[in-house]
């Protein structure tokens, strides 16, 4: 799955007939900082997603599965609404620019060990 931000919708007269009463939107993919990556897309909605909401949008063979059983004719579907996005973020680096080190844990612990076996 991927981020992204719905930008516009698409107006068709004319399209498939497995497209039909399927809404498309235009799609900006981001990074999970919300910075733009990547060209726009356009993806077939199964939410009801609106104009600048954080969605969720898969692609490949993945896309059609959203609307089982029927056989949509799909690249890319957004599958989710983005409520929330909590970022972990990786450990800082000390002073020196090294990643920081953990001591180990004492061999008197208390804790037997297993594999060595002396």
């Amino acid at each position: 799955m991927y981020l992204g931000r719905v930008v516009g919708r698409v107006w068709s007269t004319v399209k498939n007939d497995c497209l039909q009463g399927h809404r498309l939107l235009i799609v900006q993919p981001v990074t999970p900082e919300l910075k733009d990556t990547g060209k726009r897309i356009v993806c077939t909605d199964w939410t009801g997603a609106g104009a600048g909401e954080l969605i969720y949008w898969v692609r490949a063979r993945e896309a059609s599965f959203a609307f089982s059983p029927a056989e949509v004719v799909t690249d890319a579907t957004i599958v989710a609404i983005v409520d929330e996005l909590h970022i972990k973020r990786p450990p800082l680096a000390d002073a020196r620019g090294s990643e920081p080190t953990f001591e180990p844990r004492p061999s008197g612990s208390g804790r037997a060990r297993s594999g060595s076996g002396a």
